[in-house]
């Protein structure tokens, strides 16, 4: 058995008070006033990350609860990353995992997850693969945009704000990127552009190929009217800059 030292021992004692400074005893030696210094500081660095983050979130709880949020956060989340920028990542997994016994509205951990969205698909490093940007879609591999998240959610996450809040669940689409100017885009899809962005995410295919798995799996009467159809749907989605092409 790996026995602690004195100083880890404080270590945790310190961490453990940072924590919940009301529960967890302030360590021996060290001045109140210089703990409640480290508590505030540590406690608004993780704030102003989900603050910013989460604007909606934050505006539909109302502060009072918003704040009980960060804090029972901040105080029960293992996080295991030293990282800032993964605090909201972190934040999202807390919500998503049912961590918190703050009573919250069924769709608040899918509309964080939108929220953070926007931040992953920012500060993704993807560089961009080589491509034939005028390939034919339909017979070549498609090659997708690298920072696409292709996100579904049963709530109608987008459209959720001050003036909106669904009693009842609506599955939603969307699709998250960077487009060629470095801007995150918002783009709502529906279930069979999801499904396709699925295929060509899974594998090297051509267009023509999930195409025609959809149709098998909708039981298409007209799988050539499909693949027509499909045809069109994939060169708009590389105008918007979800596709870049076909592959190299």
């Amino acid at each position: 058995m790996i026995m602690e030292t004195d100083f880890q021992q404080f270590q945790r004692a310190f961490a453990r008070h940072i924590r919940d400074p009301r529960h967890a005893p302030r360590p021996d030696g060290v001045p109140a006033r210089r703990m409640a210094v480290y508590n505030e500081l540590l406690l608004n660095n993780v704030c102003g990350f989900l603050d910013t983050c989460f604007p909606v979130c934050r505006t539909l709880l109302g502060e009072a609860r918003w704040r009980r949020l960060n804090r029972t956060f901040f105080r029960d989340w293992p996080s295991h990353t030293p990282w800032f920028r993964e605090i909201s990542r972190e934040f999202v997994r807390y919500l998503s995992e049912s961590m918190t016994r703050q009573p919250l509205p069924r769709w608040f951990a899918e509309l964080a997850h939108y929220e953070w969205a926007e931040l992953a698909v920012d500060v993704m490093e993807a560089p961009i693969p080589a491509h034939d940007q005028t390939g034919d879609l339909l017979v070549r591999p498609v090659e997708l945009n690298p920072t696409l998240l292709n996100l579904a959610y049963a709530w109608p996450v987008h459209r959720i704000g001050p003036k909106y809040r669904p009693r009842k669940p609506q599955p939603s689409y969307l699709a998250v990127y960077r487009d060629a100017d470095e801007a995150v885009q918002f783009t709502e899809t529906n279930a069979v552009t999801a499904r396709l962005l699925t295929l060509l995410a899974s594998a090297p295919s051509t267009g023509e190929t999930a195409l025609r798995q959809i149709a098998d799996e909708l039981q298409h009467p007209d799988p050539e009217q499909l693949i027509i159809f499909g045809a069109a749907l994939l060169d708009e989605l590389r105008d918007q800059g979800i596709i870049l092409g076909a592959q190299a």
